[in-house]
């Protein structure tokens, strides 16, 4: 099985900056693509900014070079880097990874979501 932790979220004022961490762990063999996604109230669940199998990067159009996707393979850990947020940002916000587990089968796995609130 495979555990997927996030932390860094919270409330913000508008212009401001956090970063959120997701860290996978259990049985991990592989891994193919991982990132972050977000869903507003009544919306529904969105790219923000995603690392794909080969490396490359990829962006919510929204973000426009305010946030940053990085990660550090060691620790099977993706960060998101948010800065000059806005009231729109507000969401909650997920990690997403594909993995190959313990069955040797590659699947999706989300993180619990945490809650990212930017006042204005």
């Amino acid at each position: 099985q495979v555990q997927l932790v996030e932390s860094g979220g919270g409330l913000v004022q508008a212009g401001g900056s956090l970063r959120l961490s997701c860290a996978a762990s259990g049985s991990i063999f592989g891994i193919d693509s991982m990132g972050w996604y977000r869903q507003a109230p009544g919306k529904q669940r969105e790219l923000v900014a995603t690392f794909t199998g080969t490396g490359m990067t990829n962006y919510g159009d929204y973000v426009k070079g305010r946030f940053t996707i990085s990660r550090d393979n060691a620790k099977n850990t993706v960060y998101l880097q948010m800065n000059s947020l806005k009231p729109e940002n507000t969401a909650v916000y997920y990690c997403n990874f594909r993995v190959r587990g313990g069955m040797m089968v590659w699947r999706e796995y989300w993180g619990q979501g945490t809650q990212i609130t930017v006042s204005s």
